[in-house]
Formats: C-alpha cells, sequence, structure tokens
C-alpha cells in the first residue's frame, strides 16, 4: 500500500448560477458520443496497455445504442449498466492496489471488446508548453538513453493537439509501452520522472501527456477556473459572453436577431422600391466562440477535458515561457488553471508540480522582467499541495529549450516521492530565504531546506547577489559569504543596505545551492528605497521646478517653482518617472555641468522661458532606475535638445551616429517657434535618448519616453503616448555654485 498524502480542503465554492451551469455543461459535454453507435465504443485513451490509478475506482465509459445493456470484467469484478437515451454509459469496479501483473478488460455489449496488457500502478498528467512537449529523442545522450529504454511498466499516450470552441468528449490517444523502439517520442520531463519513481517505487507507471508547444496558460483553463477571481474576471466575462444558453449570451443573440429582423425588412422595401440601404448589423463579436490555440479555454475543451473521468495521482506542469511578461498576475492565472483542474476532477487537492521556467535571453527585453516571473512561480506555492522545481543551473541562456530534461524529471520525482509517497526524508525542495537582518554594514540571510550547509557549484564565493540602501547608486554588486544555512551580504558601495535581490537578471545562472545540490532561485528581500533617496548626488541638489507631465499644456505651469530664490549654479539636474497603467515604474537621473547661467531656461523650453538649446554638455551623470538606460558618471558625449521650434531629423550639427532622416540626437530646429516642442537629454556615444518630453501643448498626446523607443524615431517623436502613463513627473534641480 503506498503512502499518500489527505488532500486538503476542497477549493471554495463557486457563485452557484455560473457554477451550476459549468458544472451542467460539463455532464452534458461528457454525454455527447462522437455519433450515436449501436456497437460498443470506448473513447479512445481507453486502449491496451494503458495503466490506471491504483487505490482508486477503475471506471470505464463510452457510447452504445440507447437502452443497450452493458458489462465490464476485470477478472472475478463485474459491473453492469444500462446506455442511457443518448447512448452513454459508465461503470466503476474496485479499486486495485499497484500490480505488475498484467489485466484484461472485457466490455461486452452487442459486440465485445477486449483491452489487453492493462497495469495498475500511478497515473500522472504532464502539460503545458513545448518544455513538457520536447521528446526523449532531444533531449541530452538521447542516444543511450533511448537505447537504455527497456521499461515495459512505463507507458505513455499522447492527446492530439487539439483547440476546440466546445468542451470535447474523446481524444484518439493510444498507450505506448516504453521500449527502444517508443521512448524517443515520449515527454522527456515526464519520462523521467516516471523512470525514477518505477525504480523507486517498483510499480507501474502512466503518463498522460497533453502538452502544446507555444501556447499560454489561459487556453489550458477551464471556464470555472477563471471565476472569482477579480484580477480575471475580464476573461470570466469574456467566456460567459460567449456560452449559448447564458443570459448574457442569450440577451445579446436575441437582441441581435430582432435588429436582422428589422434590417431584412426594410431590405425587403429597399428592393422593392429600388431605393438605399444601410448595411445589416454586424454580427457580435462578443458571440464568437474561441477556437485559437492562443484564447481562453480551448484547449481544456479539445485536451483536458475527454480525460476529467480517468482517476489519476496528480499533474506536472511546465509551462510559462508564452505568459513571462506578466509578472504576479501569472501566480493568479495558476490559481485559475490549477483550481479548475482540481474541482472538475473532483480528486480533492491533488498534487500539482511545475517547473520554472529556465534562464533565456529573450532579446532585448529588460532583465527584470523575467527576474519578476520567477518570483511569481514562486509564490504560486502558497497554492495547496503544490511544488516547484528550480532550474537556474541547468539552463541554456541562447535556447529556449535545456535538453537536460534528465534532472528536470528527477527533481519532479523526488517532489511526488517526499511529499505523495512516504519518503518524508527526501530533500526534494530548494534552499528558500526565509528571514533578512540588517547588521550594521551588512545583511544576513537565513535559509531553509538546505539539506544541511549552503555551498556552491563551483566553490567559488557565491555569486549574483546585489545590495541597495541610501544614496547607494541603486543595486551594486554584493560580497556574499556563507555563514552555514545563513548568507551574509556586504558591499563597499552599500553603506547602510537595507534591501537585496538574487539572481535577478534573466540570464543569471547562479551557483548558489544546497547541500543536495539544488538550486536556490531568484528572490528579493527588504524594502527597496525610492529612486530618488539611491541617487548619491543628490543631496548636493536644491530642487527648482517639479511638474506634474499629466498637466502639460501651452502654459506650463509647475506644481513647485523655487527659481525666484535660485542663486548662482554649476550644475544642473533632471530626474523624470514615468509609472505605466499595470503599476510598472520607471526613473532615470541625469546631471550635468550648467548649459546656461538662466534659472528660467533650464524647465521646459516654452516661448515664454525663450530657452533654445542644442548643443554638448559636460560632466554628465547618469542612473536609470532600470537597463533601459546606459548608467554612468562623467560621460563626455552628452547632448541636449531643448526648444518650443518644429524640428526636422536633418543633423545640421552633424552629431556623430545621428541619422538624417529619423528623429534622434541630430535634430534641427526649424520655424515656426511656437511649434511642436522638445525637451530631450542624450548620451551620443550610446546612440540613446536618457529622457524626452515633446509636445507638451497637446497634454495627454504629449511624447514622453525614458530610454530609446523601439520604433522608427528613437527620441519619441509621434508618439502621443503620455495618456498611457497612470502617473508622471519632471523633476529639475540645481547644485548651487558654493
Amino acid at each position: 500500500m503506498l503512502n499518500t498524502q489527505s488532500p486538503p480542503s476542497r477549493p471554495r465554492r463557486r457563485t452557484i448560477p455560473q457554477r451550476l451551469f459549468f458544472l451542467v455543461s460539463l455532464v452534458l459535454s461528457l454525454s455527447l458520443a462522437p455519433s450515436l453507435q449501436a456497437d460498443v465504443k470506448l473513447p479512445g485513451f481507453l486502449t491496451d496497455h494503458m495503466v490506471v490509478q491504483q487505490q482508486k475506482p477503475i471506471r470505464m465509459w463510452g457510447w452504445a445504442e440507447p437502452a443497450e445493456a452493458v458489462e465490464v470484467q476485470i477478472g472475478d469484478d463485474l459491473a453492469k449498466t444500462v446506455a442511457d437515451k443518448n447512448g452513454n454509459w459508465l461503470v466503476e469496479l474496485p479499486s486495485r492496489d499497484a500490480s505488475e501483473t498484467p489485466l484484461a478488460i472485457h466490455i461486452r455489449g452487442k459486440n465485445q471488446i477486449t483491452l489487453n496488457d492493462v497495469l495498475v500502478g500511478e497515473v500522472w498528467l504532464c502539460s503545458g508548453q513545448s518544455n513538457m512537449e520536447w521528446r526523449v529523442l532531444s533531449s541530452v545522450n538521447a542516444e543511450a538513453e533511448i537505447a537504455a529504454a527497456n521499461y515495459p511498466m512505463i507507458r505513455h499516450m499522447k492527446v492530439p493537439r487539439t483547440a476546440s470552441p466546445q468542451p470535447q468528449s474523446d481524444a484518439d490517444a493510444p498507450w505506448k509501452v516504453c521500449s527502444p523502439e517508443t521512448a524517443g517520442q515520449f515527454t522527456a520531463a515526464g519520462y523521467f520522472m516516471a523512470r525514477r519513481l518505477h525504480k523507486e517505487l517498483g510499480v507501474p507507471i502512466g503518463l498522460v501527456n497533453s502538452s502544446w508547444g507555444g501556447t499560454r496558460i489561459e487556453p489550458w483553463t477551464p471556464p470555472v477556473g477563471f471565476e472569482g477571481l477579480p484580477e480575471l474576471s475580464d476573461i470570466s466575462k469574456s467566456i460567459t459572453e460567449r456560452t449559448p444558453g447564458t443570459e448574457v449570451y442569450q440577451a445579446t443573440l436575441s437582441r441581435y436577431l430582432q435588429h436582422s429582423k428589422a434590417w431584412v425588412a426594410k431590405a425587403e422595401q429597399a428592393l422593392a422600391s429600388k431605393s438605399h440601404l444601410d448595411p445589416a448589423p454586424n454580427y457580435p463579436n462578443s458571440l464568437t466562440p474561441f477556437t485559437d490555440r492562443g484564447q481562453p479555454t480551448t484547449l481544456y475543451n479539445g485536451m483536458i477535458h475527454p480525460l476529467l473521468r480517468m482517476p489519476i495521482r496528480g499533474a506536472i506542469w511546465y509551462q510559462g515561457e508564452a505568459n513571462h511578461r506578466e509578472g504576479m498576475l501569472y501566480k493568479t492565472k495558476m490559481q485559475a488553471l490549477i483550481g479548475g483542474w482540481r474541482q472538475l476532477w473532483n480528486q480533492g487537492d491533488f498534487p500539482f508540480y511545475f517547473v520554472q521556467i529556465a534562464p533565456y535571453q529573450y532579446g532585448n527585453e529588460s532583465g527584470t522582467v523575467l527576474a519578476k516571473f520567477w518570483e511569481a512561480q514562486a509564490m504560486a506555492q502558497e497554492i495547496p499541495n503544490t511544488a516547484m522545481v528550480v532550474t537556474n543551473d541547468i539552463a541554456t541562456v541562447g535556447d529556449i529549450h535545456p535538453p537536460n530534461k534528465q534532472d528536470v524529471g528527477l527533481r519532479l520525482a523526488n517532489l511526488a516521492l517526499k511529499y505523495d509517497y512516504g519518503r518524508e526524508a527526501f530533500v526534494a525542495n530548494s534552499p528558500e530565504a526565509d528571514a533578512m537582518n540588517i547588521e550594521g554594514e551588512k545583511l544576513r540571510l537565513s535559509f531553509r531546506n538546505t539539506g544541511g550547509v549552503l555551498k556552491t557549484s563551483d566553490g567559488n564565493t557565491p555569486d549574483w547577489f546585489e545590495l541597495i540602501g541610501p544614496e547607494s547608486g541603486g543595486f551594486q554588486k554584493a560580497d556574499a559569504v556563507i555563514d552555514g544555512n545563513d548568507i551574509v551580504l556586504s558591499s563597499p558601495k552599500v553603506a547602510h543596505p537595507v534591501a537585496m535581490r538574487f539572481a535577478w537578471d534573466k540570464t543569471a545562472e547562479p551557483n548558489l545551492q544546497g547541500q543536495s545540490g539544488l538550486p536556490v532561485s531568484a528572490f528579493r528581500m527588504g524594502e527597496v528605497p525610492s529612486f530618488a533617496q539611491t541617487i548619491p548626488e543628490l543631496n548636493q541638489y536644491d530642487l527648482v521646478y517639479e511638474l506634474d507631465l499629466g498637466k502639460l499644456a501651452s502654459n506650463i505651469q509647475y506644481e513647485v517653482d523655487q527659481s525666484s530664490s535660485v542663486g548662482d549654479f554649476n550644475r544642473i539636474a533632471y530626474l523624470v518617472t514615468l509609472e505605466s497603467s499595470n503599476g510598472e515604474t520607471r526613473s532615470v537621473f541625469v546631471s550635468m555641468d550648467a548649459f546656461t547661467d538662466d534659472v528660467q531656461k533650464i524647465g521646459v523650453p516654452t516661448v515664454t522661458s525663450k530657452a533654445a538649446f542644442h548643443q554638448s554638455v559636460t560632466g554628465m551623470n547618469v542612473r536609470c532606475s532600470d537597463d533601459s538606460v546606459k548608467s554612468g558618471e562623467n560621460l563626455a558625449s552628452g547632448r541636449i535638445e531643448f526648444w518650443p521650434n518644429n524640428y526636422s531629423p536633418a543633423n545640421g550639427d552633424k552629431v556623430p551616429g545621428a541619422s538624417g532622416s529619423a528623429f534622434d540626437f541630430g535634430d534641427q530646429p526649424g520655424p515656426p517657434t511656437e511649434g511642436y516642442g522638445c525637451m530631450q537629454v542624450h548620451h551620443v556615444d550610446a546612440k540613446q535618448t536618457i529622457f524626452a518630453i515633446n509636445n507638451w501643448k497637446s497634454g495627454t498626446g504629449a511624447d514622453l519616453g525614458i530610454g530609446n523607443h523601439s520604433g522608427e524615431h528613437k527620441d519619441w517623436t509621434f508618439t502621443s503616448n503620455a495618456s498611457q502613463y497612470e502617473a508622471k513627473s519632471l523633476k529639475v534641480f540645481v547644485r548651487p555654485a558654493n
């Protein structure tokens, strides 16, 4: 008898109308046969060589002629039923313990079907995108692995790729016995997990491979999963609108029919009178069903829903690359997926183990985007009876598909062995930091799940740690020392550390691990000071102007204007902050030797201020809250373009590297003086715009940007994007000459 955990409490209850609707839909869709058959018929995945889950009732179902008597026999166990009016039938036979002795299952109606070589063991659902679909034949050491794959007690079936607008009841997925002739086509992560489980437990293992490369998480999620989660209410609403029978669907379709009938009447009159006619009403987009593999519920409908009657031990999941820009929202989407599957499988909170996606370059994307996604994946472990495999030590940064699936499968198996099969002593989880303490100029981190003490994979000091504190100039590389189960961090550039982060970059392959060799995942702790608080030189400056960029207009009205009290100054600085609608905030600070002694000309260059500069600046210091702008000190190739005029990309000043056809750091002002308007600071050697505020007279239609724009005009000209930012501000400072 295998030792299993008792399931935690059931998922929360759904609102009665939608819950009832979708449960009714489930029953109806499971009852819909592909076609009514006089002969008894089984789903295409109840076949020879299959594995049925031990210690759960053995369930068989299918289709027959209405009222046809059907019986199913396994040894001395016999179950009888009669097909309902739609030709559906289902029976349950007593559960059995795992056994390597093959069974025969006999199904009798007007015809007879015999399933041979059926095993009782452990069944695991394997789902996700390409790294789960990744086959053994493409993995490390594939030739040797395939040659040694003589494990007849491991079985595998692959659900065909199917995106469907409606829940399906069948899938053609025959089971295959593991052998050197078949194993190359198995899911690699699933196979290496199954091999470990089979060797450790001595029982048959069945792999239900329902995966599809390049897919997002939303298509795998059932409608009921999205319910009750405020962050996903728009998705849930769009599903309900497209579901026949719901109140909103019926009402929308009824209105469309009324409008269409009225139009038909007018069309008949127009035909008779030979007069003009307005176009017919458009079919409502909200009624158009989801059919594409990228749309919500479609893969659940086609590739998961047919399996719901199949008892399983649990699921493994390897997906996220297609959603990796979503940050913490992905945790909520994991809640929707896992909660939805668990509710509809009706097996309680069955085990759900998932793989953290590996470091990968992802083009020019900021390195912190993937780090925030890793954080969301790690926090998804707060969902009951889940755990995550960390893979930052077995990545291929230049390849989104790391071929080392052996370690992935091993780590998945060890999680199952520890939490589902009674191997409590196994160290299956990666080390995790659980406390941070400030010790003067140092930070101390305490870790759990170390399996003994912390170590590094290469024998060197731990890498990829960063510290931040007031006036530290942002995050700085930290020196890390292992002290048993603790890490002590310090940096000569951070006198008063208050926060830290680890492996906070898309290419991070850190060397820190536990005694068992399991790697530590990316994480961060502490309260990060504001961007302005981290700028070392800012305490030397006085604020002159503060402007809410949400109130841009022809007549600039500063929230703060202290220009009348400013004396002599020798440096000028600008701090621009932009907060997007998703809460992401980006800030940049740039200071330079004073390019004018007139304080009225250092703000927004309006006609009234008479500011007009297109020139180099010296002694430029740049600091940015992320890597979208190159930071540095005493940069020699700073340039400003400040004027209220219209301008062209002509590059009349012959600025090295500037375009003569696209707007960038070599633009030229022209008439009229009260024109489009430009306030830009550039780093010429880096070919980079540090910040841009253009066309302020257009208010919410102004151009705002930090770093280079991704389009043709790198300085944000013609983007009209100010309204995209929830909050935006400009602060202008001077450093007093004394």
